[in-house]
Formats: C-alpha cells, structure tokens, sequence
C-alpha cells in the first residue's frame, strides 16, 4: 500500500473548520470536488464507462449524503441509469445536502425515500443494480448505525453487489476501524482529502476493500497547521489507489 499520511476523526474535522474559516472556501466546494471524483471512480471500477449502468445511491442526511447526491448529478450526464434512496425524509436532509437535493431533483432524477412500503422497491432496485454507492453515514458516527440506515446497510451487505463506499463503510469507526453493528462490506472506499486512521488498520481490512483517496483541493498550509508536510500528493489524477 502507498504510504500517506492519516487523519483522525478530530484531524479530519479541524481541516474542514480550517477549509470554511481561514482559506475561505465552502463545505459546498469541497462536496463538488468529491461529487466529481466519485463520480470519476464509480466510471473506473464499471470498466470505464457507466453508460446505461445501473447504480444505487444510498444517501444520509449530512455532509455524506450530499456526496453521494452531487454524484449521482454527474453520473446522469456520464450516461448512467442512476436511483437515489434517502435515508430519511427530503425535508430533513442539512443544509449542505439540502442543496445538492434541489439541484439533482431539478434534473428528473429517480429519488426514493426511505419507508416500509418502499423497501420492496428498495430491494429490487438494489438487486437490479451494477453497483451500489455507500453514502449513508460519515465519519462522526458514534455507535450503531440506527434504523433505517442499518436496514440499507443490511440489504447492500446481503445483495452481493459491488458496493463503493464513500469516505469510509458506513458503520466503521474512523479512528479504532472496529466495525459496528451493521457496517457495510465494501469492495471499494474512496476516501477523501486523506486516509482515515481507521481505514488502515487491519481489522478493517473486510470491510474496506481496495482503498482509494481523493483531491478535496486541501492547500498544503492546512495540513502544516495540523503538523502534517504532504504536498502535490495528486500530481497526475484526482483519485489515486492506496
């Protein structure tokens, strides 16, 4: 594995407070930096094109979800058949999420909501797909994931689906890499700005998959104040494979 370096869960947390108040960037601009990596990876692992491909989104209602929203905006123009499912309600999805919404909604995208008389739909959507994109829940999760979002994590796991995990397997500890119960089984985790310390440790390992990180467009004066010296770490391409 490339050796880069790791971020804990409170590392990862001061990057974006330094992002919004001291570089004067947006959580909106970096959710499109990821949005469109994401996007970029999900066309690699579908051998290259996800043109009439058929991919679940399964969003959150934080910061997560809105990844896996403003993807699936991109995955709509690369020429996929694209299904979003919502955790919970639309009205209840934060504010940074909120927006990526209104923005996928306004293109006709197919938009699911999380009930019991949909999880029939829910299961055949996930049953028909090509692959299944985890962005339920981020890297603040403390404890078990609760219903419904252990409800979707449990249908993926059991799908036997290649699942793309996004920043971290929903239901993994970013800083222990102890698995909660349920956490996703993901082929594939493409993390953001930098590793995770809990992706890495071996335990982990079953529930990460290969392990990719990608460019939030971090300047190199954020990670010194954290004591971190990484620079032109995404020298030829957004993603790269750890």
């Amino acid at each position: 594995m490339r050796r880069i370096p790791a971020l804990t869960v409170d590392q990862m947390a001061e990057v974006d407070r330094l992002m919004v108040e001291e570089i004067g960037t947006s959580i909106l601009m970096m959710m499109e930096n990821a949005s469109i990596n994401i996007a970029g990876l999900t066309r690699k692992i579908l051998s290259g094109s996800v043109k009439n491909k058929k991919i679940v989104i399964l969003c959150g209602r934080g910061n997560n979800g809105g990844d896996g929203l403003g993807a699936a905006r991109h995955l709509i123009n690369f020429g996929g058949k694209i299904t979003c499912i919502l955790a919970e309600k639309k009205e209840n999805l934060a504010e940074n999420a909120q927006v990526q919404f209104n923005i996928l909604i306004n293109t006709g995208a197919d938009i699911i909501e999380f009930s019991n008389e949909q999880i029939n739909l829910i299961q055949e959507k996930i049953k028909d797909s090509d692959l299944i994109i985890d962005a339920l829940l981020g890297y603040n999760l403390k404890g078990n994931p609760r219903v419904p979002y252990s409800n979707l994590i449990d249908i993926s796991n059991n799908s036997g689906k290649l699942i793309l995990a996004v920043d971290i397997p929903s239901g993994l500890n970013g800083n222990s890499g102890d698995a909660n119960n349920p956490t996703v089984r993901a082929s594939t985790t493409i993390t953001l700005a930098l590793p995770k310390v809990g992706l890495l440790v071996d335990k982990a390992k079953d529930y990460v998959g290969e392990l990719y990180v990608a460019d939030l467009s971090i300047p190199k004066q954020v990670y010194e104040k954290l004591g971190i010296n990484i620079t032109h770490l995404f020298t030829k391409e957004g993603t790269i494979k750890l």
